[in-house]
């Protein structure tokens, strides 16, 4: 086997599965998204899982709807271990997992950011946060609470 052809069998695949992260933290290519902050949903304590998502529409919803006052930002990352679906938007709410939204409880590393993207209109975003007040007041939390 030449070089040529060596390289080409052991050269990586960027971007064989993307992943995003939506979130107002200000972070840089190299750091990592740890569990044990405050949750944005739910009963907002500190949240055992972290999320990510293969579609960039549901990681535009993640920054439009995370707490806090800075930026939004969606990141790519890459999970450092066990991914799972995310309970809130898999088959115990809807049928498969249509968001393509997971949750882990292991680090995620920031490989990149998605810096030109279109977010929500504004009515559509104060929408989804009213209800998902209402749910609060209802007493409906987060699957990812238990």
């Amino acid at each position: 086997m030449g070089q040529d052809e060596k390289n080409q069998r052991t050269a990586q695949t960027p971007f064989a599965q993307t992943y995003f992260h939506g979130t107002k933290a200000d972070l840089k290519i190299g750091d990592t998204i740890e569990p044990g902050y405050n949750s944005n949903f739910g009963q907002r304590k500190n949240a055992k899982y972290i999320f990510l998502t293969a579609t960039l529409d549901a990681a535009i919803w993640g920054a439009e709807l995370a707490l806090g006052e800075g930026r939004e930002r969606i990141y790519l990352v890459e999970p450092t271990g066990k991914i799972e679906d995310d309970p809130d938007l898999t088959d115990q709410k809807f049928p498969g997992n249509p968001t393509k939204s997971y949750r882990s409880t292991h680090p995620f590393k920031v490989v990149g950011e998605i810096t030109i993207w279109q977010g929500h209109p504004p009515q559509q975003v104060n929408a989804m946060k009213g209800h998902l007040e209402h749910l609060k007041d209802q007493g409906i939390d987060s699957l990812n609470d238990e």
